[in-house]
């Protein structure tokens, strides 16, 4: 290969790389949009008074494509239906779909991705997953019972987990008319996770 032809062939690949990362912030800031449109719906909003009037925005971390990761996913074989504890102390009925595995800062973590049994007979959440966690953050720069990321079963042996868009319980901002399930030991990380919603006293009464 000639050295222009190989010039012309890195420029491409350069180009297809930003072009890539640019349509990942996209999808980022599309989240953000749509998590405070919820927020300020009075027929959505979990918060209450005061808070809901004064919000405008939520407080994110900057977007960091560090935190969005290609995990293998391993597919959970004869899941057996459990009762996930609750806030309000009661249980809602879970199965586990499968573990995701990624590497973040020169570590190998692996998450537990479970599927919610009552959501998946909605129509239209038939292939949705749920991935509650936790990290070294929690009650300092994020809510201390952790935070959750909206998932879909994945076509494939791998699942994109980008924590850019994880978000707070709605008990973070009204503990008393929610029933949030409380992240499961196993889903607790040993990392800071600087990505996706902060915590804000101003909305946390």
């Amino acid at each position: 290969m000639k050295p222009r032809q190989i010039l012309v062939l890195f420029t491409l690949l350069i180009f297809s790389f930003s072009q890539a990362q640019k349509k990942e912030i996209s999808e980022i800031k599309k989240f953000q949009k749509e998590l405070n449109a919820e927020y300020k719906n009075p027929k959505e909003t979990p918060l209450r008074g005061s808070n809901f009037t004064n919000f405008k925005r939520h407080p994110f971390f900057p977007i960091d494509l560090k935190y969005r990761v290609k995990a293998i996913f391993t597919k959970s074989e004869n899941a057996i239906a459990f009762k996930l504890p609750t806030s309000s102390g009661r249980t809602q009925p879970y199965i586990e779909f499968g573990k995701a595995t990624f590497n973040l800062d020169g570590k190998t973590y692996t998450l537990s991705i479970y599927q919610s049994l009552n959501l998946s007979k909605k129509e239209g959440f038939e292939d949705y997953l749920f991935l509650p966690f936790r990290d070294v953050t929690n009650g300092k720069e994020t809510y201390g019972g952790g935070k959750y990321l909206d998932l879909r079963i994945p076509k494939a042996g791998e699942i994109i987990i980008d924590f850019n868009q994880s978000y707070q319980p709605f008990c973070a901002y009204n503990a008393y008319d929610y029933n949030c399930p409380i992240v499961p030991k196993e889903n607790f990380l040993l990392i800071k996770i600087k990505a996706g919603v902060k915590y804000e006293d101003t909305y946390h009464h």
